[in-house]
């Protein structure tokens, strides 16, 4: 194993800097608890930038705490988020593109979270792999608040293995260690465990901390796929599955310190079914394996439509008289509101298309929108004359992305122009 004795100087240059801002500044994002934004910062980035340079180069630099934001999940739970200030962010990200290069070659093929050349598709994709071949059991492994509950000690020591900058050192514990604010103003509370979800070097350091894991797993020879802390592993029976799931339990909850969910880790066989990454996965009663949108990620999807589409926005209910074609082809608001649903929908399709269900379903989601959309110029729940009024080919007309139209794009093996036109919109 190579080790790395000086790469604090390469953090510091200002090439580095300037191509970790210019990633900061594409990925856009709130700011952080000093209240400085994007547009802020690069009013002037050169200024900035310098005094970051400054403060790393003589070592006075401090990384200020993180905000930290509740997101709810599914399950009715939360889960925080930590979004670092711009400076600290570009600091991450410098840290990143020098760390990085030395870690990547380095994990698993079968690690897929936040990787380049990787990610959900490739993941989903060995999932497939591993159900054509005959493995008719999962252990769906959940690790409780893994990125809450990252051991400090344990990852540097592992980054010390080959890291041996001091410096660099240093700086990882004074961001791991930088605490979180609730509330602007407030005394920030201390981080001793946990790696903040949301900045840009939690992923990389989630990727380091697990390789332990699943180096572990590839020399007993157990199958598995890994997106961050969401991992399943196959086996064709119950008894192989249980035994996987010993092997993994040893591991995390021993020289990682984590603690796997009492409740969702579990071994589920293909007939019973089992979800992953948004899909769900289940045998047929002809003992075909099928591949379906999450019943989750379809109420998230149809939540988050209604948003987009208010049917009380303030605006003055249109009557039928009102609502001529000429009208609803000038209605501004309405292209705008088109504009943004279509941005949502080919994101949305390009990801979930995937699933090997008939075209029924995506008809389905098309009335939803539609029908949402009528809604949004009547003020009301449009039924009845609004289908004349508003026909199909008058949302055909304003541009209206169909998900009928995600599903065949896929179907016929033109993946790549979707997500081109989704990247385009």
């Amino acid at each position: 194993m190579r080790k790395w004795y000086s790469l604090y100087d390469k953090v510091c240059t200002e090439p580095n800097l300037w191509h970790a801002w210019k990633r900061v500044e594409a990925n856009e994002g709130a700011p952080g608890c000093d209240g400085q934004t994007i547009a802020h910062f690069g009013a002037n980035p050169r200024e900035y930038l310098r005094q970051l340079r400054k403060e790393l180069r003589s070592k006075t630099y401090r990384p200020r705490p993180v905000k930290r934001v509740l997101i709810p999940k599914s399950d009715g739970d939360q889960r925080p988020l930590g979004i670092p200030c711009v400076r600290d962010r570009i600091v991450q990200v410098a840290l990143v593109q020098i760390l990085e290069p030395i870690y990547d070659p380095q994990f698993s093929r079968f690690s897929h979270g936040f990787r380049p050349g990787k990610g959900c598709q490739t993941a989903l994709a060995i999932v497939d792999q591993a159900l054509h071949v005959g493995y008719t059991w999962v252990v769906d492994l959940d690790i409780r608040r893994f990125f809450d509950t990252v051991n400090h000690e344990v990852l540097l020591a592992t980054v010390a293995e080959q890291i041996v900058d001091g410096s660099v050192l240093h700086l990882l514990r004074a961001i791991l260690r930088s605490g979180v604010m609730l509330t602007p103003g407030d005394e920030p509370e201390p981080t001793e465990i946990g790696t903040p979800q949301g900045g840009p070097l939690s992923p990389l350091l989630a990727n380091i901390y697990l390789h332990t894991f699943d180096t572990a797993m590839r020399s007993q020879m157990i199958p598995l796929v890994r997106y961050a802390d969401d991992v399943v592993m196959f086996a064709h029976s119950r008894q192989e599955a249980e035994a996987h799931l010993a092997s993994a339990r040893q591991v995390l909850e021993g020289p990682l310190k984590l603690t796997l969910h009492p409740i969702k880790t579990c071994v589920v066989s293909i007939d019973d079914g089992f979800c992953y990454l948004g899909f769900s996965y289940v045998r047929d009663r002809k003992g075909r394996i099928q591949k379906g949108v999450r019943a989750e990620a379809l109420a998230r999807f149809r939540t988050r439509i209604r948003k987009l589409t208010p049917r009380n926005a303030g605006q003055r209910r249109c009557t039928v008289r009102r609502a001529t074609m000429e009208h609803l082809r000038r209605h501004r608001r309405l292209k705008l509101v088109i504009k943004e649903v279509n941005s949502y929908l080919r994101s949305w399709g390009a990801y979930f298309m995937q699933a090997r269900t008939s075209w029924n379903w995506c008809e389905s989601l098309d009335k939803f929108i539609r029908r949402r959309l009528r809604s949004l110029v009547a003020g009301r729940f449009a039924i009845g004359c609004w289908h004349q009024i508003m026909p199909n080919s008058l949302f055909d007309e304003l541009g209206l992305w169909s998900m009928v139209n995600a599903y065949w794009y896929v179907r016929k093996g033109r993946i790549q122009e979707l997500c081109i036109s989704t990247h385009q919109a």
